[in-house]
């Protein structure tokens, strides 16, 4: 999946709500308190019910340009990346990309079929939460 949309956001304030999420889902999940400057390379558990977790891994952080992560599951594995386009000190452009590898034959058709279904939910979501963070600057 990918999404380009253009905002009337500059890239700095996209980019620190990217930030404040990621470091509250950090804080949240393991309890440290950490800076923008520190996630790089810096991964940790995240739990989402009692039998589902998954590893994250931030793997490129450029303020206000990029920040790209890995989620690793036991079916699944999802790289997210964000890059940021400053087009001007009002505006900016968010590229968002979404790729996932499944782990097994059967969970490969059972992720193509749910594939096509949430797709399109996901993406809606999705511009919905860019409109959102730029109705609020």
């Amino acid at each position: 999946m990918e999404i380009v949309k253009k905002l009337k956001i500059p890239a700095e304030f996209f980019y620190d709500n990217v930030m404040k999420s990621v470091l509250f889902d950090i804080r949240d999940q393991t309890g440290k308190q950490l800076s923008q400057d520190q996630l790089k390379n810096f991964s940790y558990i995240k739990t989402f019910s009692k039998n589902s977790s998954a590893k994250i891994e931030i793997e490129k952080v450029e303020k206000n340009k990029t920040y790209h992560y890995r989620t690793s599951t036991t079916a699944n594995e999802y790289v997210v990346q964000y890059d940021i386009k400053a087009i001007d000190d009002k505006n900016c452009e968010v590229r968002y990309k979404e790729t996932m590898e499944s782990h097994g034959f059967l969970q490969q058709m059972n992720d193509a079929v749910l594939g096509i279904i949430l797709g399109y939910v996901k993406k809606r979501n999705f511009k919905k939460m860019l409109t959102l963070i730029e109705e609020s600057y």
